[in-house]
């Protein structure tokens, strides 16, 4: 279900002959189920959501003027390999963007940014630097949260808004450091939503924003904005094949971040509800011709998951109807404990929206009959 797309590539930009923070990885078969949470509604501690923007928004000079000082940026070092010719490796840097998320003086920015940290060092906009910890990390979901112990004075929280209400041709702003170069705003539109890409462990990170407001290396872990000034993602990605801005840059939801952070502030760590397939999706007009229901087809069933030990079985063909190709001669998954599925994106949202540990009945059909399957959900692994 992850969708590798070519010239995909992490945006922390490098410094000191330092390669990329967090190359971008290949497909994964399971990324599809469980990869961030992404219906769960949490109370966060700092940040606080809000309503969609409002029909008439702020000017992009106002907008910079209330969020500028809660976009930092980041700075990590960390060792570097060593020379092939012997002798001890040097230290790299890297350089990436976060916001302020409450003033306790946590920062969000992406799991990538701070990967393999050995010191982290994060400057705000009047130019103050501050030591920061990492708090935790998220691989699946990108997303990582930082502390610095720095005064209240600079410390400006920005306000999370909900990204399931926005929309295709909304205005966007981006605040970051591409290439170092501290406080950059560039805007642009939401190009599309619910778009998926790759997690540097490569599972699915569902629901991302697209964008073409200019995103660049260094951006990483900024903030995107809309046009009330509030966050409705974390950029992320972008697509290129030069390696620069193309126009096509790609940011996590602020749900998503909502709920990530909420649990690496309560634990340090997030535990992803497994399921074990990889799936696609079969459309209401391509069933009756597949001779199946809406739903969710299983292609594949990973050896030792929860969906094996529960028996689900992965397509053995496929049929082309209208051009388009569909699994056949496996389960269509088309509900969860009573909840209609139908397709991929509802089935990974109602995994997501459970924990490792809990049990979950399954609605299948199956050689055109429909039956019960009942499993235990597992804590996904590692990759």
């Amino acid at each position: 279900m992850t969708t590798n797309r070519k010239g995909s590539r992490f945006v922390a930009v490098a410094i000191a002959a330092a390669a990329l923070v967090g190359a971008g990885g290949g497909a994964a078969t399971y990324a599809a189920l469980g990869s961030g949470g992404t219906t769960v509604r949490q109370v966060t501690v700092g940040a606080t959501a809000e309503p969609a923007a409002a029909t008439t928004g702020l000017s992009v000079s106002d907008i910079v003027k209330r969020t500028a000082k809660g976009v930092v940026e980041i700075t990590v070092t960390s060792a570097g390999q060593a020379s092939p010719f012997g002798g001890s490796s040097q230290e790299q840097q890297a350089q990436g963007s976060g916001f302020v998320f409450d003033k306790q003086g946590h920062i969000v920015t992406n799991q990538h940014v701070v990967d393999g940290a050995q010191s982290v060092k994060v400057t705000f906009s009047d130019g103050s630097t501050y030591d920061a910890t990492v708090v935790g990390t998220d691989p699946s979901t990108d997303l990582a949260v930082i502390k610095v112990d720095a005064p209240a004075s600079v410390l400006v929280p920005l306000r999370l808004g909900d990204s399931t209400k926005v929309q295709v041709g909304d205005g966007v702003v981006a605040i970051g450091s591409p290439f170092g170069l501290a406080q950059t705003v560039t805007t642009g539109i939401v190009s599309a939503v619910h778009r998926e890409i790759t997690a540097p462990n490569n599972y699915a990170i569902p629901d991302a924003i697209q964008t073409d407001a200019a995103i660049n290396h260094g951006n990483s872990g900024g903030p995107l904005l809309d046009l009330q000034g509030r966050v409705i993602g974390v950029n992320s990605q972008i697509e290129s094949d030069s390696g620069g801005n193309d126009g096509v840059g790609f940011a996590v939801p602020s749900q998503t971040v909502e709920t990530i952070v909420s649990q690496l502030l309560s634990s340090g760590k997030v535990e992803h509800a497994y399921l074990g397939v990889a799936i696609e999706s079969i459309p209401a007009a391509a069933a009756n011709t597949l001779g199946t229901k809406a739903g969710a087809a299983v292609t594949e069933v990973r050896s030792g998951s929860p969906a094996a030990a529960a028996g689900l079985k992965a397509s053995t063909g496929t049929k082309t109807v209208d051009g388009q190709a569909y699994p056949t001669g496996g389960d269509v998954i088309t509900a969860v404990d009573g909840q209609a599925v139908t397709g991929a994106d509802e089935l990974r949202a109602a995994i997501d929206a459970k924990r490792p540990g809990q049990k979950v009945e399954l609605t299948v059909l199956r050689n055109g009959k429909t039956t019960s399957v009942e499993l235990t959900l597992a804590s996904r692994p590692a990759a």
